[in-house]
């Protein structure tokens, strides 16, 4: 390992490896370092039973060509190395509820997604189209997600403080299409209360452009970036966990691993949570009100998740994702359940091979779980890379839930227990473990329509050459945290210097 780099990156998740990538590109010698045995934080998978499953990437939207994380991935040049299957065209998303044998579907394309729910609520065309004409308007106001110059913080606070349930039950008094617009909102964790419209917009706006599956699961990006990185001279270590950050004269000047080695570095961007960095650095380093606000920022709900290998050539691959609920209030009130009624929502999705397009190897279900159900084996730790027990009692109470869940799914697909060779679960402890992220947070921080600015953190910290990357950094997701990547590597390039190099326009020429 040589002695000393130009930028130092703590954790290979996606914001890590795509400023990695963009640094390297621009000829800064790059290392990063990573504590798992594998690369990609949420991008990682995992073998059981000879069949990939992915931890946290389920689909991709925004990828077909012209659009705006085709156009990053275009830049990082990892498209053909991705092997991708589009998902079902007329219902990419298929939104269910108890009790109602219907199947709502969100198709791709504007207007195919108006036309699929017009067939299906014919009294309704008013406030479809004017739900779909507020995404794509919300959407444009945000300058990197459609490809433009502009601050990484915005003057209209209008866009911050709409809420998504609000603005969606202003435009029909239709409780089941209310609840069929905002059915995928486990992609951020949404609360009726305060989930602004802005989280609702971005989230969903990308797929309904388009939505792909990654064949062989979401590592394929991990491995993409990582070969496009090293290429450009990057390095990069597996099994180097970060213990420490040491300051010299106010700036950072080096990383300790628990290894047992030292790290220096120019300038070092942190990919791991914006709470744990400090701890790492030093609260005592920054401001008190600096500390305190980052400390004070509520993470969003944890997930426990189902993964069912299923036995060959028993269940046909669905080229889409469920999301089910209870009932329509389920859809804003799932984080608040009890033990009587979990799970009010989950989502089902599939994974997707080269070999077999017509049968499914696995199904995996994603519902809520609050980390104080775990608390009780809080203190435990347990990764490939650092394996540990945590016990007997651990074990059952996660079998009991596999149960709940398995016994849920029969509703809807009677034979499912007659397809499944193998069951398999991760708990809030697991996405802790693996991912870094405060008490197995799924998405970062919560952002409440009614405080704004209290989730929004900078990528420059309160110290000279530390940066944030990642999905605390404003919105999480492929897309997300691929923008968080190019925000940070702006504040180093400079924004209209790298989003030209982005869009490809000769440096002479004026961004509008």
């Amino acid at each position: 390992m040589i002695e000393k780099y130009d930028v130092v990156i703590i954790g290979s998740g996606l914001g890590g490896l795509v400023s990695g990538t963009i640094l390297a590109k621009e000829g800064y010698s790059v290392c990063i370092l990573e504590k798992n045995q594998q690369f990609g934080g949420n991008l990682q998978t995992f073998v059981r039973n000879k069949t990939i499953f992915d931890t946290g990437v389920h689909y991709i939207g925004g990828l077909s060509e012209g659009q705006n994380l085709h156009h990053y991935f275009k830049y990082l040049d990892i498209l053909d190395d991705i092997p991708l299957k589009k998902m079902d065209e007329d219902g990419y998303d298929i939104i269910t509820f108890d009790n109602d044998p219907i199947e709502y579907r969100h198709a791709q394309g504007y207007s195919n997604f108006i036309d699929s729910l017009i067939s299906q609520f014919p009294e309704e065309e008013v406030g479809i189209r004017s739900y779909c004409k507020t995404m794509q308007d919300t959407c444009d106001s945000f300058p990197l997600y459609r490809l433009k110059i502009g601050m990484p913080y915005y003057e209209n606070p209008e866009v911050f403080e709409a809420r998504a349930q609000e603005f969606i039950e202003s435009i029909t008094e239709n409780e089941k299409l209310a609840g069929v617009l905002a059915g995928s909102n486990l992609l951020y964790a949404g609360e009726g209360k305060r989930t602004p419209l802005y989280m609702h917009a971005l989230s969903v706006n990308s797929y309904i452009e388009s939505s792909y599956r990654c064949i062989n699961g979401g590592s394929q990006i991990t491995k993409a970036l990582l070969k496009r990185f090293r290429e450009h001279g990057g390095i990069a270590y597996k099994r180097h966990e970060v213990n420490g950050i040491q300051t010299e004269n106010g700036e950072v000047s080096s990383v300790t691993t628990v290894n047992g080695k030292t790290i220096k570095g120019d300038i070092f961007i942190s990919n791991v949570d914006p709470k744990l960095t400090l701890n790492l650095v030093g609260p005592e380093l920054f401001r008190k009100s600096y500390v305190s606000r980052i400390q004070d920022i509520e993470s969003t709900i944890a997930a426990f998740n189902l993964y069912l290998v299923l036995k060959p050539k028993t269940f046909k691959y669905l080229n889409y994702n469920y999301y089910h609920f209870k009932n329509p209030e389920a859809v804003w009130n799932a984080l608040d359940y009890t033990e009587e009624n979990w799970p009010k929502a989950y989502m089902i999705s599939m994974g997707i091979s080269k070999e077999d397009e017509e049968w499914g190897e696995s199904l995996s279900v994603m519902t809520y779980m609050r980390f104080e159900e775990v608390e009780a084996w809080g203190d435990t730790f347990n990764t490939a890379a650092r394996k540990n027990d945590r016990g007997q009692t651990y074990e059952e109470f996660k079998a009991q839930k596999a149960e709940v869940i398995i016994a849920d799914l029969e509703k809807k697909f009677p034979n499912i227990r007659e397809c499944i060779e193998a069951v398999y679960t991760s708990s809030p402890l697991s996405f802790r473990d693996y991912i870094g992220c405060n008490r197995g947070s799924m998405y970062g921080y919560v952002k409440d329509a009614a405080n704004p600015l209290k989730s929004f953190i900078s990528p420059r910290t309160k110290i000279k050459n530390l940066y944030f990357t990642g999905q605390s950094l404003n919105m999480h997701g492929i897309l997300g945290v691929t923008i968080s990547g190019v925000v940070t590597c702006s504040e180093i390039l400079g924004r209209e210097y790298l989003l030209s190099k982005i869009l490809e326009i000769p440096q002479k020429e004026k961004i509008n």
